[in-house]
């Protein structure tokens, strides 16, 4: 596993040691856990903005949300 440094302002750096501290959690725990959340919406967000792109250059018709079948 790799190591990653990082700065933190005073009240970030005490809101997570406040929240490691209630849940008995590390503080590498929750900086973890915050970093896999946002790697993944952000690769959402451009696998999103490519496919939009991608879609808007390509000139294919598109289709009405009301005509989609859905799986139930």
């Amino acid at each position: 596993m790799s190591q990653l440094n990082v700065r933190l302002d005073t009240e970030t750096k005490a809101r997570l040691e406040a929240l490691a501290r209630r849940t008995g959690r590390s503080r590498t725990f929750y900086a973890t856990e915050a970093i896999v959340l946002f790697l993944d919406e952000y690769e959402d967000y451009f696998l999103a903005k490519d496919a939009l792109e991608e879609f808007t250059q390509s000139n294919d018709e598109s289709v009405d949300l009301a005509d989609v079948e859905w799986p139930v």
